[in-house]
C-alpha cells in the first residue's frame, strides 16, 4: 500500500462496525469491508485529498452496502418473526440469510481505543439496537448511521447517498420516528459490578448444568432463541422445562467466555460421542438491572467460531 492508503488499516474495525450496524450480519459485513477496500485500491487515483482518507473509505462501504442490501430482505431474530412458542412445538429452521448475526467486539473495537470510545462502540452493536435498524430501509438506516453515528452533518451524509439536505433531513426524521418504536432504554452501556457477577454465576450453573440455579438468575420474563430455529421461549418456567426436557443434551457442556454485540458471550461446547467437545452455540447474554433477560444461542458455529477465535472442538 502506498499514501493515502497506507492508512486503510487503521479504519478496517470503524468501516466493520459500520457495514454490520448496516447489514446484521458479520459474515456479510466481512465481505463488504473486503470489497470496499478493493475499491478503494481500484480508485486510489481519484483520491484528490478533499476528504480525509476516513471519510472517503467510509463512502465507498456505504455505498457498497447499499449495493448488496438492494435485493435483500432485512434480518430479523426470532422474537421478531414470529409469536412464542412452547417447548412442544417443531423445531422449524430458515436459512442463515434470514437471521441476525452476532459480531465479535475484537472486530470492530480499535485496540487503542479509549474506554469511552470503547463503550460507545459497543452501546452502537448491540443486538437490540442492530435489530431495529434493520425496521429502516437502506438509505434511511445510512443516514442514520452517518449523522448521529458516525458524526456526519446533513450535508456530508447527502453527498455521500446522492440526496439533496432536505431529503437527508426527513430521512432522519423518519428514521428516529421507527427508532424510538423500538427504543430499549434499559439496555446498560457496561455492566455494573453485581451484573458481572451474574454472569459469572450464569457460567457456573450452566457448566454444572444447576438449572433450578441458572432461572433464578433470569429476568421474570427473560427469553431463550436459538437461530436457525424459528421457536423461542419466554418465561423461567418455560426455559426451565426446555432444559430439563429437549434441551437437556446442553448437560456437561464446557463455556469459553467472550464479548459479541458489546454483550457477555460465551462459546458453548456439547460433550462429543467420542470425548471431548463440540462446538454447538455462540450464547449472547443480554443482561439489565433485574436479571438476565434474553438468551441467543447462536447456532451457525462453523460461519462464527472462526471469526471469535475459538476452537470448534475441545480436547477431553
Amino acid at each position: 500500500m502506498t499514501g493515502a492508503l497506507a492508512e486503510i488499516e487503521v479504519h478496517r474495525p470503524a468501516l466493520m462496525a459500520h457495514c454490520y450496524r448496516m447489514l446484521g450480519s458479520v459474515v456479510d459485513a466481512d465481505d463488504a469491508v473486503q470489497e470496499a477496500l478493493l475499491r478503494a485500491w481500484r480508485s486510489q487515483g481519484a483520491f484528490e485529498g478533499r476528504s480525509s482518507v476516513r471519510t472517503w473509505l467510509f463512502r465507498i462501504a456505504t455505498n457498497v452496502c447499499l449495493d448488496a442490501l438492494g435485493s435483500r430482505a432485512r434480518r430479523v431474530r426470532p422474537i421478531d418473526d414470529r409469536s412464542v412458542g412452547t417447548i412442544d412445538d417443531p423445531l422449524d429452521t430458515r436459512p442463515r440469510e434470514h437471521w441476525l448475526e452476532p459480531v465479535p467486539d475484537a472486530m470492530v473495537v480499535p485496540p487503542r481505543s479509549s474506554p469511552a470510545e470503547h463503550a460507545e462502540i459497543r452501546e452502537s452493536i448491540r443486538l437490540a439496537f442492530v435489530a431495529a435498524l434493520q425496521h429502516l430501509p437502506p438509505r434511511q438506516r445510512a443516514a442514520i448511521l452517518l449523522t448521529e453515528v458516525v458524526g456526519w452533518s446533513a450535508a456530508e451524509s447527502a453527498e455521500c447517498l446522492d440526496m439533496s439536505v432536505a431529503a437527508v433531513n426527513s430521512a432522519l426524521q423518519r428514521a428516529r420516528a421507527t427508532l424510538a418504536k423500538q427504543r430499549d432504554a434499559d439496555s446498560p452501556a457496561a455492566l455494573t459490578q453485581e451484573q458481572n457477577a451474574w454472569v459469572e454465576q450464569y457460567a457456573a450453573a450452566f457448566e454444572a448444568y444447576d438449572v433450578d440455579r441458572l432461572v433464578t438468575l433470569l429476568h421474570e420474563d427473560a427469553v431463550l432463541s436459538m437461530p436457525p430455529y424459528t421457536l423461542w421461549l419466554r418465561g423461567r418456567d418455560a426455559i426451565r422445562g426446555w432444559f430439563l426436557g429437549r434441551g437437556a443434551e446442553c448437560r456437561g457442556s464446557r463455556l469459553i467466555a467472550t464479548s459479541a454485540c458489546g454483550a457477555p458471550s460465551f462459546g458453548q461446547y456439547r460433550r462429543a460421542p467420542g470425548g471431548g467437545h463440540r462446538a454447538w452455540s455462540l450464547l449472547v447474554l443480554d443482561v439489565r438491572s433485574t436479571g438476565v433477560a434474553a438468551m441467543t444461542a447462536f447456532l451457525d458455529t462453523e460461519a462464527l467460531f472462526p471469526r471469535f477465535g475459538l476452537p470448534l472442538t475441545l480436547p477431553a
